[in-house]
């Protein structure tokens, strides 16, 4: 009888501490889900500034306009334009 209640106390402790252990894990997953979810957060906001100053700096008007006043650029008259076809 001894030896049964023995071997059911050794049972019992492992299971509490298999649920110790499982609380334990799960609570570090939730934290980092948690601390994930903040990341991906930061990350969206970053991605939609990043597409607004991509905006931005492609904008066709300002990229004419620093043609023109830095580079010098103009618009070709149409006797400048040369056509070219492929051969076939």
């Amino acid at each position: 009888m001894l030896r049964t209640n023995l071997i059911l106390l050794w049972i019992a402790v492992m299971c509490a501490l298999s649920v110790v252990s499982a609380n334990h894990r799960a609570r570090k997953l939730v934290t980092e889900y948690e601390r994930e979810q903040t990341r991906m957060r930061e990350l969206d906001v970053e991605w939609g500034q990043l597409q607004l100053e991509q905006s931005t700096w492609a904008n066709h008007a300002r990229i004419e306009k620093i043609a023109r006043e830095k580079l010098g650029m103009r618009v070709p008259t149409p006797a400048q334009i040369v056509s070219l076809e492929a051969p076939r």
